[in-house]
């Protein structure tokens, strides 16, 4: 009977925690930032930070060792203050400057990361747009990715050469697509006989350059009733 795969997430920032506390006792406390030996933070929130577990997997290394040390053991092993300040042979003001350093750095690593990939799918789905309200059908096939996955949402879904008839019938249709915002994401708005608000939203998914996924609500327009898109 084959062995079960253990959870590599936590093996792996053991591998990660193991890494910097060692690099931190063979540097002695040299690397340790003065203003790390404050009395205290008064800002300090103990409670596990949701952005930083996300981003510690592959931003920690933005960090210094002390903490890289500290985030890694509060946020992500769960250890307390004073388990921390042992493990890392400091103190507790210590440990709480660095979680205070170390979560500062993440949130702004992870907020112009999500910056970034707002654009570039914005980008993207410019492109798009651009084909379809030009009617180049085989301009917006080209983007298409040969697996790529249609649901058009409560009315059927399609897969790889079958997506290829999905636009097929947008030939026949006045429809214009303009990029918009939708809870914080880019969408596809579908603009419908010439009208000044959307009537649906198109989801596209991409892989690289090549569109991976489409969702299209044309069917269920209801969906925006409650919902606010932006520029």
């Amino acid at each position: 009977m084959q062995a079960e795969v253990p959870a590599l997430r936590p093996w792996l920032f053991r591998i990660a925690h193991n890494t910097a506390i060692d690099h931190l006792k063979s540097h002695g406390h040299a690397r340790t930032e003065s203003r790390a030996h404050l009395d205290d933070v008064s800002d300090l929130d103990e409670r596990p930070d949701p952005i930083v577990v996300r981003a510690a997997l592959l931003r920690f290394l933005e960090l210094t060792v002390a903490e890289r040390s500290a985030v890694i053991l509060k946020d992500i092993l769960g250890h307390g203050l004073d388990e921390a300040a042992a493990t890392m042979e400091t103190t507790v003001p210590a440990v709480k400057a660095a979680l205070v350093r170390g979560r500062g750095k993440l949130r702004r690593v992870e907020e112009h990361a999500a910056r970034e990939l707002d654009d570039a799918m914005r980008t993207q789905l410019d492109a798009y747009a651009s084909l379809f309200n030009a009617r180049d059908w085989d301009g917006v096939r080209a983007l298409i990715a040969e697996d790529c996955q249609l649901d058009l949402v409560s009315k059927s879904q399609r897969r790889g050469k079958a997506v290829g008839l999905y636009f097929t019938n947008y030939e026949r249709q006045n429809v214009r697509l303009a990029v918009r915002s939708l809870d914080g994401r880019p969408v596809l708005a579908a603009f419908v006989d010439g009208a000044s608000e959307p009537s649906y939203v198109i989801v596209v998914e991409w892989d690289g350059d090549r569109v991976r996924a489409i969702r299209d609500f044309r069917y269920v327009t209801y969906i925006l009733a409650d919902a606010a898109l932006d520029r």
